[in-house]
């Protein structure tokens, strides 16, 4: 059976690290703990006292002062991993930590995990040709020589990588190997282990080459493995959850993230708050629990992202620009469905379309798939067809031979809806209001990602209220808008008194009108 020995590099809490090294003890695994030099002393002895008597506990000999970027963490690593190497003969794997990661799973779970994937877990794609690294500099971390710390010197890092630059004191990368990125947090067996150590002391131009490059925590494992490990031995992933914000900074957990975080497919989380009290004792108490089944949904990044992206104004981007084309044509009448419920859209389409044969497109900038004639290539994606809005409209007029045109919208369109009707055509928009029950809203959630087959229900029922008001904030935004000609057909109105709206809507007679307001089923899910 799978026995872990987990690198752990922290640098305060030390009543928490000794909590976190007895929890992993107690389920039969082992720790090495890496607590950083520039800490305090005092710190590190309170842990040493109270964690002496446990045989499963080492720690890395000697501590380096740590400091963002640098190959001090790099280093502080390789200490911890020897001292768990030799330490811990029976360990199978070795799992890196930090302070702020707490299990997700079962110590059960993640043994049996590991037995049945003789695999190791690292992050590590192309240096060169991924798109990993978003911010800052990216071939410049390796073919220059960095000593000092860009944070605490920024002046003085800048100046010296300037001034290579200028001397053209370029580098080469050590010829045998291609360099890799990605997350620091892995899970190597022990043949890989050993395979790195042996490594590090053969290849000392290798060592050289890391000592001076920049944030090498992203650099050197992963490469190494790469370099040492069959590449079908290895899954490039992490077994720590953990998400960046759109600044780039991790994403705390807190208390009410539990069901969440066990219902993803990792075995650890990174990065729990400090203040997340009674989630740390669940997680806890979770990880020496037996005969715990998980159910796996895996939409924890899709949620976070959906959540952050609601409840303020402005809702993440600022009205869009984009190109400024041509009128539609003064002559010309666009008419606009906006329904959240595409289903009902189409439905109501389909019936406008033989009764008053007006030429009508579904959801044109939402739906990929929706049935397009050739329009020279700007009907190809969703993207194309949102940029060159105008341009594809005056196509569709053309194609059709109409002056007379009606689209399918959703309700999060509004600033296309907003170009249109500050255009020299006339748009008209019917909005279609729905009514939205339980199920509809835990179907949409699994559609749009929110939700998975696995999640649990106390989940899908936190996340609930958000869709609804999430719905309702959109439509509230179409009312708010003012638009000229804008009317609103209800499921719980009557066909009258909706036959009223679609009669302005269409400018057709009544009597179509009240027809299309009986559509059978009109409203049906």
């Amino acid at each position: 059976m799978a026995k872990i020995a987990y690198i752990l590099l922290c640098h305060k809490d030390p009543d928490a690290i000794v909590m976190q090294a007895q929890r992993i003890t107690d389920a039969g695994d082992y720790i090495a703990i890496h607590f950083d030099a520039r800490a305090p002393q005092e710190a590190y002895r309170s842990i040493r006292r109270a964690l002496a008597d446990n045989p499963n506990v080492t720690f890395a000999r000697p501590r380096i002062r740590c400091g963002w970027g640098e190959w001090s963490l790099v280093q502080a690593t390789l200490n911890a991993v020897e001292a768990a190497e030799q330490a811990f003969p029976r360990a199978t794997h070795f799992y890196m930590l930090s302070g702020d990661c707490m299990p997700i799973k079962t110590a059960e779970y993640a043994h049996r995990f590991l037995d049945e994937h003789d695999t190791d877990y690292i992050e590590s794609f192309d240096f060169f040709d991924s798109d990993w690294i978003k911010t800052g500099i990216k071939e410049d971390r390796l073919i220059y020589r960095h000593f000092l710390n860009e944070r605490k010197h920024k002046r003085l890092f800048y100046a010296g990588l300037n001034l290579q630059r200028k001397l053209g004191l370029r580098r080469a990368i050590p010829h045998d190997l291609q360099i890799q990125i990605g997350s620091q947090w892995w899970c190597l067996r022990r043949r890989t282990i050993e395979w790195i150590l042996d490594f590090t002391r053969q290849r000392r131009d290798v060592m050289r080459f890391f000592r001076t490059t920049w944030i090498p925590d992203e650099t050197f494992f992963q490469t190494l493995v790469r370099h040492l490990v069959p590449e079908n031995e290895i899954e490039s992933r992490t077994l720590t959850f953990l998400m960046f914000s759109d600044y780039g900074m991790p994403v705390s957990f807190y208390n009410d993230h539990y069901d969440l975080l066990v219902s993803q497919d990792f075995l650890f989380a990174r990065k729990i708050s400090p203040e997340a009290t009674e989630l740390k004792l669940r997680l806890g108490r979770l990880y020496a629990a037996h005969d715990v089944e998980f159910r796996i949904s895996n939409e924890g990044r899709s949620l976070y992202k959906f959540l952050t992206g609601r409840g303020r104004i402005g809702r993440r981007f600022g009205l869009r620009f984009w190109e400024t084309e041509s009128s539609l044509g003064r002559e010309r009448e666009l008419l606009i469905v906006v329904c959240k419920k595409w289903h009902v859209a189409k439905r109501l389409l389909a019936h406008i379309r033989q009764l008053t044969e007006l030429p009508a497109v579904d959801y044109l900038f939402n739906e990929a798939d929706t049935p397009l004639p050739d329009l020279g290539g700007i009907q190809t994606t969703l993207e194309k067809r949102t940029r060159h809005r105008r341009a594809l409209m005056r196509m569709l007029f053309d194609y059709f031979e109409t002056n007379r045109l009606i689209v399918c919208m959703d309700p999060s369109n509004l600033d296309l809806m907003q170009d249109f009707a500050s255009d020299r055509s006339e748009t008209r928009i019917l909005e279609i209001d729905c009514q939205f029950s339980d199920d509809y809203l835990i179907g949409h959630a699994h559609r749009v990602g929110l939700a998975g087959e696995q999640t649990s229900a106390a989940t899908l029922e936190r996340i609930l209220p958000t869709i609804r008001n999430d719905l309702t904030y959109e439509t509230d935004r179409i009312r708010d808008a003012d638009f000229p000609h804008y009317g609103r057909i209800s499921e719980t109105a009557p066909p009258e008194e909706n036959a009223e709206k679609i009669a302005d809507f269409l400018s057709i007679s009544r009597d179509q009108a009240e027809q299309l307001a009986r559509t059978e089923y009109l409203f049906a899910d």
